[in-house]
């Protein structure tokens, strides 16, 4: 934890990433206007006291969206990230340890996930289902997401397996979970959060990225990724940088502390990786 501390991007990430989430939790105290609001006689405004960051094309406040778009996203990164996390684990820890078929059913099934190609994946069952809520993107996220943390994993336990201490907990007749729980996971804690940690980064860019094409979280819930839709827009792209720039910049803070974050508990958990 010391060599956490003494990382200065690390900490700075920190701060960063611990103001960003201040904002999402008190949005509705920040907030000047109900994001969702429509004003048809207040399409496109600059900024005013009114309007901190003027208003949208359909005459939303762009403050009031990207307030509450940080708890959204945030919300989105965070769980997409700790359900495919859940998966990663359980698969890679079935696989790492009993090996056999059950490795090699898990192993072909990861195969299979990492050669098809993600955004086609993701956007045809986006499509067959049509209405996507926020539980629904987040879940069709972790279910196409978990192959890399698995094989991560799965090297994890492989690499353990033959330690004495996990034969001598064998020897002594202890269960198999008990091991897992006890022995294994333990030891691969630090891969698990620092690989988190970067994978919530992801998620976040995975979200924005499909809300900018259309397939992501429908209007008019507020997303950062929807708020910068408005970039397609010539006109608002030229004139109304208030609309598309301010969530663009909070994706890139975002993104930015929590990947300075994650490389500062690599190095804290692994100090030769530096």
């Amino acid at each position: 934890m010391r060599r956490f501390i003494k990382n200065k991007l690390a900490i700075s990430g920190v701060i960063i990433l611990g103001f960003i989430v201040f904002i999402a939790v008190f949005a509705d105290v920040l907030a000047t206007h109900e994001p969702t609001a429509y004003d048809m006689y207040n399409i496109e405004s600059k900024v005013s006291s009114e309007n901190w960051l003027g208003t949208d094309s359909s005459g939303r406040d762009n403050f009031s969206r990207l307030v509450h778009g940080s708890r959204i996203s945030l919300t989105i990164g965070f769980f997409a990230m700790l359900f495919t996390v859940v998966i990663g684990v359980i698969l890679g820890s079935l696989s790492g340890y009993y090996g056999g078929k059950i490795d090699s059913l898990i192993m072909r099934i990861t195969d299979l996930m990492l050669i098809l190609p993600f955004l086609l994946l993701v956007l045809t069952i986006i499509a067959i289902l049509e209405k996507i809520s926020i539980l629904i993107f987040i879940t069709i996220i972790a279910l196409t997401t978990w192959p890399n943390l698995t094989r991560i994993i799965r090297a994890t336990f492989l690499s353990l397996r033959e330690k004495e201490f996990i034969l001598g907990a064998k020897s002594v007749g202890a269960s198999d979970i008990r091991i897992i729980f006890k022995h294994f996971l333990p030891n691969a804690v630090g891969p698990i959060i620092v690989n988190a940690t970067l994978m919530m980064a992801t998620m976040i860019i995975i979200e924005s990225a499909l809300s900018f094409i259309g397939f992501g979280i429908p209007q008019p819930t507020p997303t950062w990724g929807n708020m910068i839709t408005e970039a397609t827009n010539l006109r608002m792209l030229e004139n109304n940088w208030e609309a598309w720039l301010p969530p663009g910049l909070a994706i890139l803070f975002t993104v930015l502390s929590i990947n300075f974050i994650g490389d500062g508990l690599r190095d804290a958990f692994d100090p030769k990786s530096n």
